[in-house]
């Protein structure tokens, strides 16, 4: 089945907007958003770079049925994967999905040009 989804640029908006962008999404029929995950905006002009995870964090309490999944967050050569492992196992159970056997998708690399595996599946709560 199709679903469709609403992308949230973390390097481009501040986290509280990010969370209202989410909650908009949601209250339009989006099944879904992904948000990217960067430590550094790609251009100065853009000026923002929020901690995902925390970001993730505030779409829970704002929402009450979209997925979420991050873009692609980069393991090892970024952020050590027990981190990330304790980030999603802190965000998940806040997630209104986390009640139901729902997927959010996501992304994981591991640094190196090419080797991007959008799309794997994460089932929040497990």
């Amino acid at each position: 089945m199709t679903q469709f989804g609403y992308a949230l640029s973390s390097e481009q908006h501040a986290p509280n907007d990010l969370v209202r962008y989410a909650r908009r999404a949601e209250e339009s029929g989006f099944e879904f958003v992904l948000i990217s995950d960067h430590y550094h905006p790609w251009i100065d002009r853009q000026g923002h770079a929020p901690f995902v995870w925390s970001v993730l964090g505030g779409i829970a309490t704002a929402t009450n049925r979209i997925q979420v999944g991050t873009g692609v967050t980069c393991l090892i050569m970024r952020i050590h994967p027990a981190i990330i492992a304790q980030a999603s196992a802190t965000v998940a159970p806040m997630m209104p999905a986390a009640s139901s056997s729902a997927w959010a998708p996501a992304g994981v690399e591991d640094g190196h040009r090419g080797s991007d595996r959008e799309g794997d599946l994460v089932r929040p709560g497990r």
